[in-house]
C-alpha cells in the first residue's frame, strides 16, 4: 500500500463563495454517525473491493474525504457524549460506557448546553434518529431535539414524530420497517417539513455494530464466499448509504443541496476479536467490519480504535475532489455548525471551525494538538507525532511514516516522548477527575492488556496454558457435583433494564464480599475490555 494514499494531497487553495440565496439563510446541517465502523469500510477509501457505498462516495467526490479523521474515544457512550456537547466528554467525567449509568456525570451531561441547543437559539429546527446512548430516550427532547425518533434495534421506536414526518405523543411505536430504513424515512420527512427554515439533524444509524441484523434485500447485495459477519456488515452498511442516498435526493426535490451540509463520520473503531481467532479475545464480537490499514480496534487509542471515516460535502460552498489529510476530530462539527448558525465563539466548545480550512481562506492544521483520554490509556497527536501511553507502556509513533503504528520509536526520541507526555498530563489536569490515572478504573484490564501485545509489542505466540489431566478432570467433578446457572441466565438476571449491557455494579448487585473473584468472573466475560458485558459476548 502506497503511503500517498493516506497522506492526501491537502486542501485546494479556493476562497468561499457563497451563493446569493445561501447567504440569506443560515445553512442546513446534517450529521451522520455511523456505529463501530472501520476505517476501511467506506469503498471510497479505496481499500476493498467488497465495500459498496456509492451513495457516500458521491459525496466524497464532489466534497471532501478526511483522512485524519478522529472520534473522542474508541467507544460508543463517550464518543457520542463528545460530539453532542462539543467538548471533550472527560471534562465532565464521561469517561467510558458504564459511565452512562452513573447519576452525577450524567446531571453534568444534563447540565451541558448541547449542539442542538444552541442552534435552537438561533431558530433552527432539530431532530434525531436512531442511536442515542446518553441517557433514557424519552428524556432525549430535553437536550434540544424538537423531534425524537430513538430506535436502533426490532424494537418500537421512542418517538414523537412519525414515519411521515407528523407529531405524535411522546410514546413507543412499533414498525415493521428495517431499523435502518426507517431511520432514514424520518430523517427525509424531517427535511421536506422543515425545508423552509434552517434545521439541525443528527442521524445516529447502529451499523454495522452487533446484533448483525440486516434484511435479505441488503445481504443479496453481496454474493459470494466471505465470512458472514462480513457480509451482514457490509449489508448494513449498504443500507445506511441507501438512507444517504435518500437524503440527497430529498434535499435536491427541496432545492435545499446548496444549502446544506453533511458529515458522515463514525463513532470509533470496529472490534475485530472474532474476525482474528487468534487474536485476544476470542468468540463472539467481530461485527464484520474492518480497520486496515490502521492498527487495533474498537477499545483500543491506536489508530483502529479512533481513526474512523469521514467525509464532508456542501455543493457550493466546499470544493469538491478534496483528500484533506490534516488532522481533526469530532468536536469540530459542532463548532462549525455553530458558526454556521451565526451564533457568537463558545470558548467551552473544544473543536475549530473547519470551514475556512475547507474553502482554502485558512491554510496550516486547524489544530496544535488533539487528546485523549480513556481509561488505563492516554494519547496525544501533535504533527506528524503520536503519544500513546497504557498504563506504563509508552508508545512514540510518526504518522506521516507510519500511521500504521508498527514501530515503536520512543527510544530514539525521548526528548519529544517526555515533550508530549507533559503536554498531554497538562491537558489531563483540565479533566475530571484530573490526570492520567486518576480513575479508579485507571487500570487497563487483562484483556486490553491482552490486545497491547498483540497489536503493539509484537507478543503474538504466547502459549496457552493447557490444563492438566487432574485439572480438568477436578473441573468435571466439579461440574457434576453443582451445575450453576448459564451465562445466558446470569447475563439476564444483571441485565436490570433491558437494555443488552451489564456494566460493573449490576454485575457486582450490591455484593460485598469475594469482589475479587467477581471481578475476575466480569473481565472474562468482558471479552472486549470495554468494561460491559454486552448481549453479543453472551453468544
Amino acid at each position: 500500500m502506497h503511503k500517498e494514499w493516506i497522506k492526501g494531497i491537502g486542501c485546494a487553495a479556493m476562497v468561499c463563495v457563497l451563493s446569493a440565496g445561501a447567504a440569506q439563510k443560515q445553512p442546513n446541517v446534517i450529521m451522520i454517525f455511523t456505529d463501530d465502523h472501520g476505517y476501511a469500510d467506506f469503498s471510497c477509501q479505496g481499500v476493498f473491493d467488497d465495500v459498496k457505498t456509492p451513495n457516500i462516495d458521491r459525496l466524497a467526490e464532489g466534497g471532501v474525504r478526511m483522512t485524519d479523521g478522529y472520534s473522542t474515544a474508541p467507544q460508543c457512550v463517550p464518543s457520542r457524549g463528545g460530539l453532542i456537547s462539543g467538548q471533550y466528554q472527560n471534562k465532565f467525567g464521561l469517561e467510558s460506557n458504564p459511565q452512562f449509568k452513573d447519576a452525577k456525570i450524567m446531571k453534568r451531561f444534563d447540565e451541558l448546553e448541547t449542539l442542538p441547543e444552541r442552534l435552537k437559539k438561533a431558530g433552527y429546527a432539530t431532530g434525531m434518529a436512531g442511536k442515542w446512548h446518553l441517557g433514557p430516550g424519552n428524556e432525549i427532547a430535553d437536550h434540544g431535539f424538537d423531534h425524537v425518533y430513538y430506535r436502533n434495534s426490532g424494537r418500537p421506536a421512542t418517538a414523537n414524530i412519525g414515519l411521515d414526518g407528523k407529531d405524535v405523543p411522546l410514546g413507543e411505536y412499533p414498525s415493521k420497517v428495517y431499523h435502518l430504513d426507517a431511520c432514514s424515512q424520518v430523517a427525509c420527512a424531517f427535511i421536506e417539513r422543515h425545508q423552509k427554515k434552517p434545521f439541525f439533524f443528527y442521524l445516529a444509524y447502529r451499523a454495522p455494530h452487533v446484533p448483525l441484523d440486516a434484511p435479505q434485500k441488503y445481504l443479496d447485495r453481496f454474493p459470494g464466499e466471505m465470512p458472514e459477519r462480513r457480509r451482514q456488515a457490509l449489508a448494513m452498511l449498504s443500507a445506511v448509504d441507501d438512507g444517504v442516498g435518500r437524503i440527497f435526493q430529498t434535499l435536491e426535490k427541496c432545492g435545499i443541496t446548496e444549502n446544506t451540509m453533511i458529515w458522515v463520520v463514525g463513532d470509533n473503531g470496529a472490534p475485530l476479536k472474532i474476525h482474528k481467532r487468534d487474536a485476544p479475545g476470542g468468540g463472539p464480537g467481530w461485527d464484520g467490519s474492518l480497520n486496515d490499514p490502521m492498527n487495533g480496534e474498537k477499545g483500543m487509542l491506536t489508530e483502529g480504535g479512533v481513526r474512523v471515516p469521514y467525509v464532508v460535502y456542501w455543493k457550493g460552498t466546499i470544493p469538491g475532489g478534496q483528500i484533506y489529510s490534516h488532522p481533526v476530530i469530532t468536536l469540530d462539527l459542532a463548532a462549525t455548525a455553530n458558526a454556521l448558525a451565526g451564533l457568537p465563539d463558545a470558548p467551552e466548545l473544544d473543536g475549530v471551525n473547519l470551514i475556512p480550512y475547507l474553502t482554502g481562506k485558512k491554510k496550516g492544521a486547524p489544530h496544535e494538538a488533539l487528546y485523549w483520554r480513556w481509561l488505563g490509556q492516554s494519547a496525544i497527536r501533535k504533527g506528524k507525532w503520536k503519544y500513546l501511553r497504557a498504563d506504563d507502556r509508552e508508545y512514540l509513533f510518526d504518522m506521516e511514516n507510519d500511521f500504521e503504528e508498527s514501530r515503536n520509536l520512543i527510544q530514539a526520541h525521548p526528548e519529544k516522548a517526555k515533550q508530549m507526555l507533559a503536554e498531554l498530563e497538562a491537558w489531563a489536569g483540565t479533566l475530571q477527575p484530573p490526570g492520567i490515572g486518576a480513575l479508579k478504573s485507571d487500570k487497563m484490564s487483562s484483556t486490553a492488556n491482552r490486545y497491547f501485545d498483540w497489536y503493539l509489542d509484537g507478543k503474538r505466540d504466547l502459549p496457552t496454558p493447557t490444563p492438566t489431566t487432574e485439572a480438568k478432570s477436578d473441573r468435571k467433578n466439579v461440574a457434576k457435583k453443582k451445575k450453576g446457572p448459564t451465562d445466558q441466565q446470569i447475563f439476564n438476571q444483571r441485565d436490570i433494564d433491558n437494555n443488552g449491557v451489564v456494566n460493573w455494579s449490576e454485575f457486582l448487585g450490591g455484593r460485598t464480599e469475594k469482589v475479587d473473584i467477581l471481578r475476575k468472573n466480569f473481565e472474562r466475560r468482558d471479552t472486549d475490555g470495554n468494561g460491559l458485558w454486552e448481549k453479543s459476548e453472551v453468544e
